[in-house]
């Protein structure tokens, strides 16, 4: 099974993403991660999906949602022409004994504390998801008490946009 990213450009109108979603469910994919914002243009809002599947299934799919009214535009996310990222928010225990430890992993993975209370930390991580898992692997030990992630948010590098020929 492979990765695919793909960013969707809708109108803001309720149901879409209940019909969005369900596309998928009815070709037995597992959404492995949803992303759902505003974008530089008002009245529009950018979908980005995670799925694992196996080749052609997806052209089909993909197909689909260019058919469903109110999605203006999907595109196919490649690794290599875009930026990836993940953001977690990660409650973890400490005590008096490990607190000097968890700080440690927190600077080494370039995160950051956002909330001290006497038995823990949460602890802020964005970057590739490779990383932000490698970070968890670290931090388990210690007791992972909560975990919230926004799923992966990706853009297509240099000046071009999914958006631009909407603007003009």
């Amino acid at each position: 099974m492979t990765h695919h990213v793909l960013s969707l450009l809708v109108e803001d109108r309720p149901g879409l993403l209940t019909r969005v979603a369900g596309l998928f469910a009815r070709r037995g994919f597992n959404i492995e991660s949803l992303a759902v914002g505003t974008t530089e243009v008002e009245g529009l809002s950018r979908i980005t999906v995670v799925v694992s599947v196996e080749g052609l299934p997806l052209e089909q799919v993909t197909k689909q949602l260019n058919k469903l009214i109110n999605v203006i535009k999907v595109v196919e996310l490649e690794p290599e022409t875009t930026v990836q990222r993940d953001h977690m928010l990660i409650k973890v225990k400490t005590d008096a004994a490990t607190r000097s430890q968890v700080l440690e992993a927190v600077t080494l993975f370039r995160a950051r504390v956002i909330d001290v209370a006497s038995d823990a930390l949460i602890i802020e991580v964005t970057g590739e998801t490779a990383k932000c898992q490698a970070f968890l692997k670290v931090l388990e030990p210690f007791g992972i008490k909560e975990l919230v992630q926004s799923g992966v948010l990706a853009i297509g590098r240099g000046s071009k946009s999914i958006s631009e020929k909407i603007l003009k």
